[in-house]
């Protein structure tokens, strides 16, 4: 195989830069944030602050903003785990790495000897808490999932794609389910030993025989207390108008909207501005997610049913019944 031009990079990067160890590449909304906060805290495992570095996905489009803290080179990106001591396992999460296609083939160049995490996550209920998350995350503008995802045809091209999306290739949401394929791409290149795949729903239902699973694999103490940490909600956005307004307020879009937030600067201590924003995100913003469209749902299940199909069989495990797919026809 060809080393890649990050490969040659780290040839030439100092003996005692640090290399992560281990890798958790996804999915979002499948407990990647739960699992990484819960990692971060065992005294033997260092995990980047930055939680999802992008480095190895570059070929999803990601959109550097000025103030980002994302690395864009090899010695950037390295400069992440610095802090850490050299006893302790390195690792960082990047949710994305999964659905890339050159982030698995990325990641063996410069470490091959890594240990890689993925988190697998019923279809139907993943892509809606995905399409939800997105329209919190100001990425998607489209509030209705199944005009999303009719949305994707154009969106390939490159049109109709929301101000904000600094990575529109996430819009793809379909796209997301291609669990067999993105698993096979890190297969090719690692040895089944070094590939952990969990599945949401076990993690959701023991949160703590999950982690020490994960350490086991990592080869640390399993025994070390674990603090639970709840997975990000899934919520909605009330009103795109009221949110989209609240935002241009805190960017400072617009010249009204800039002398605004000069004003409140100037007047109001950081602390207090950061407890109104929270405040007003939790209780003017959102609000708990809608009952799911069954019948879109059920779609989605026929739609995705060879998926799971698929991938029973490729882990040797039933996810047909644990998914409840047994009943789709």
């Amino acid at each position: 195989m060809k080393a890649s031009a990050d490969a040659q990079a780290a040839a030439r990067t100092p003996s005692q830069a640090r290399v992560p160890d281990f890798f958790i590449v996804g999915h979002h909304k499948c407990g990647t944030t739960a699992l990484y906060e819960m990692l971060r805290s065992h005294p033997q495992i260092y995990m980047s602050d930055v939680k999802e570095p992008w480095f190895f996905a570059r070929d999803l489009g990601v959109r550097f903003q000025p103030s980002s803290p994302l690395p864009e080179t090899l010695e950037e990106y390295l400069s992440l785990f610095a802090a850490a001591r050299p006893e302790q396992r390195v690792g960082e999460a990047t949710p994305s790495y999964l659905v890339s296609r050159t982030a698995a083939a990325s990641i063996a160049d410069l470490q091959p000897d890594a240990r890689i995490i993925a988190i697998l996550r019923e279809p139907a209920s993943f892509l809606r808490s995905l399409h939800l998350q997105s329209v919190r995350n100001h990425a998607e503008t489209e509030t209705d999932l199944r005009k999303a995802i009719a949305l994707e045809g154009v969106r390939r091209q490159g049109k109709a794609i929301p101000r904000d999306a600094i990575r529109p290739q996430e819009l793809l949401y379909s796209e997301h389910v291609s669990y067999v394929e993105q698993l096979r791409r890190y297969h090719a290149v690692f040895p089944p030993e070094q590939v952990l795949v969990l599945i949401y729903e076990d993690f959701r239902a023991d949160n703590d025989a999950t982690v020490r699973q994960v350490l086991r694999f990592l080869e640390v103490d399993d025994t070390s207390p674990i603090e639970a940490t709840e997975a990000n909600p899934t919520v909605r956005v009330r009103s795109l108008r009221l949110y989209e307004l609240v935002r241009s307020l805190y960017l400072g879009r617009g010249p009204v909207a800039r002398v605004a937030k000069t004003g409140i600067k100037a007047l109001t201590p950081r602390r207090l501005r950061l407890q109104a924003l929270q405040t007003t995100r939790e209780r003017v913003l959102y609000s708990s997610p809608p009952a799911p469209d069954e019948e879109l749902m059920l779609e989605l299940r026929r739609r995705f049913k060879g998926e799971v199909v698929a991938l029973s069989e490729y882990l040797d495990r039933d996810l047909v019944t644990l998914w409840g797919y047994d009943g789709v026809a």
